[in-house]
C-alpha cells in the first residue's frame, strides 16, 4: 500500500492566514522562500528580508516606504494569488484576550467576501 505525503504550508501577513499550494517551488521545503511559512512574517515581507530577526508580526520602526511595500506586496501578490483562510489573533481578540465582538471579516481591510468563502 502506497501513501501520499502532502505538505501544508500557510503564511501569516498582515494579521491574515493565507493558505500556500503544496509542493510550491517557492515556499516548500528547501526552497527559497520557505522561512516565511508557519509564522508571521509581516515585518519580513515589508523589509524584503528572510533574516529570521525580521520574521515576526512587529511593524514598529519601518519606514513609510517599507509599510506601503508591506501594504503593495500584500494585495498584488499575497492576496491576489492565496485564500485567505482566517485571521490571527491580533486581529480578533481584544488585549485581554477576550472576544472583539466587533471583528467581522467583511469589514475588515483586503477582505472580498466573494473571493473568500
Amino acid at each position: 500500500m502506497e501513501f501520499a505525503v502532502f505538505w501544508l504550508f500557510h503564511m501569516q501577513v498582515h494579521t491574515h492566514f493565507l493558505s500556500l499550494p503544496p509542493h510550491t517551488e517557492f515556499y516548500g521545503r528547501e526552497a527559497p522562500y520557505n522561512a516565511l511559512t508557519g509564522k508571521d512574517s509581516t515585518r519580513g515581507v515589508a523589509k524584503m528580508s528572510l533574516d529570521l530577526a525580521d520574521l515576526t508580526h512587529d511593524i514598529m520602526g519601518l519606514m513609510t516606504k517599507e509599510l506601503e511595500s508591506l501594504n503593495d506586496i500584500f494585495t498584488r501578490v499575497y492576496k491576489a494569488k492565496y485564500p485567505i483562510i482566517g485571521y490571527t489573533a491580533r486581529r480578533i481578540l481584544n488585549e485581554d484576550g477576550s472576544p472583539n465582538l466587533d471583528f467581522k471579516p467583511e469589514d475588515q481591510p483586503h477582505f472580498d467576501i466573494k473571493d473568500e468563502f
